[in-house]
């Protein structure tokens, strides 16, 4: 197997643990290709800007990604945090986002549709949507924002559990790329 950076392909995927949010993947006999999530509101690794935190308006922001693997039928994105003091702690679960789907607005919506497609699930907030970073005072914690590329729609109901997303998710992955920011109070 060669390594390739930006290519994860599902069953082989592994995360650099040395790299914060960079993707790499091992590649068996396919074409490498690049499968990157961005914002313009912060870059990898930097701060999460203020207005989409608990401190702020709460808004989601805007997401972007490169062209996905052929086959793709759909997108779910899962944010979390794993520097909880509880644990990891989810802030948003979207899924079933249709295949032409390139981007995602400013401030979704927190409503169980998203008007251009997909449901979003419950975050560990309770709520349906997006729950902005909010960390208890002290030290910086890492919010990874996950986009995976899936060979299928999962048609959950909206709602879901991350757990769930997850679940429907295992054997479907086609590639998955990751976003991190930090943020502290």
């Amino acid at each position: 197997m060669v390594p390739v950076a930006g290519l994860l392909t599902a069953p082989s995927f592994i995360r650099d643990p040395g790299i914060s949010g960079a993707p790499v993947g091992y590649l068996q006999g396919a074409r490498p290709m690049t499968f990157v999530i961005s914002s313009p509101s912060f870059s990898n690794g930097e701060k999460i800007p203020t207005k989409f935190t608990c401190d702020g308006t709460d808004a989601s922001p805007m997401l972007a990604w490169t062209a996905p693997p052929p086959g793709t039928q759909g997108f779910t994105v899962i944010v979390d945090d794993p520097d909880a003091p509880v644990g990891t702690w989810t802030h948003w679960v979207l899924f079933d986002l249709p295949a032409h789907t390139t981007a995602l607005p400013e401030g979704v919506t927190k409503a169980d549709e998203v008007p251009s497609g997909g449901r979003q699930g419950r975050n560990d907030f309770r709520k349906i949507g997006y729950g902005g970073p909010c960390p208890p005072p002290g030290k910086s914690h890492r919010y990874f924002f996950k986009l995976y590329a899936l060979d299928k729609m999962l048609n959950l109901k909206a709602g879901a559990s991350k757990r769930d997303v997850e679940q429907a998710m295992q054997g479907h992955i086609l590639a998955k790329a990751e976003l991190m920011g930090t943020y502290q109070r």
